[in-house]
Parts: structure tokens; C-alpha cells; sequence
């Protein structure tokens, strides 16, 4: 669990603060007509955010497991982190707020 939050910090720390928005998944791929109607650096500072905070719900349960012998908890944090961390980012990078008006 520590090499998957440290992935997550390294990812996070990549994107919004290294720029490394080749790492967004389709942000590449956009033309550069395409990518002028979006705040990338918005949607780099949510993804950043949201990697950080998954990284470190992560490290609680590994915490967790590792002061109460209690290896379930690992499961128990990880997966839902996860699921509602990859589902807000789809929802809220999609949204409007990202998109630039012309």
C-alpha cells in the first residue's frame, strides 16, 4: 500500500506542480484548439488535490493496519478511496467549471 501512495504523491506532484499535463488522460491527444477551451490548470490542481488526499487516506489505513494488527482496514480505505476518488475526479474535471467560455 505505501509503493500505491507513494505513486499517488509522485502522480499528483508530477501534474500540478511539474505541469506534466501529459499525464491527463485525453488532454494530449486534444488539439491545441481543443485544449484552448479548457482551464488546465485548474483541472491539474483538482487532480493534484484529489491524488494527495487519496494518498494519504491510503497511508491511514496502512497506519492503521500497522498500529492495531488490523489488515482489514487497509481494504476497507482502499477500495472506497479509490472508487470515490476516480468518480469525483471524472465528475468534476468534466464539468463546466473547467471549460473557458469564448
Amino acid at each position: 500500500m505505501y509503493l500505491i501512495a507513494i505513486f499517488f504523491i509522485v502522480i499528483g506532484f508530477g501534474i500540478k506542480y511539474a505541469k506534466m499535463y501529459f499525464l491527463i488522460a485525453g488532454y494530449n491527444t486534444m488539439s491545441a484548439k481543443e485544449k484552448a477551451n479548457y482551464d488546465i490548470k485548474g483541472i491539474a490542481s483538482l487532480l493534484g488535490t484529489v491524488m494527495f488526499s487519496m494518498a494519504a487516506l491510503i497511508l491511514i489505513g496502512s497506519l492503521l493496519n500497522y498500529l492495531f494488527n488490523w489488515p482489514e482496514a487497509e481494504g476497507y480505505i482502499f477500495f472506497p478511496t479509490l472508487f470515490i476518488g476516480i468518480l469525483l475526479l471524472i465528475i468534476r474535471s468534466n464539468s463546466k467549471k473547467y471549460r473557458i467560455k469564448r
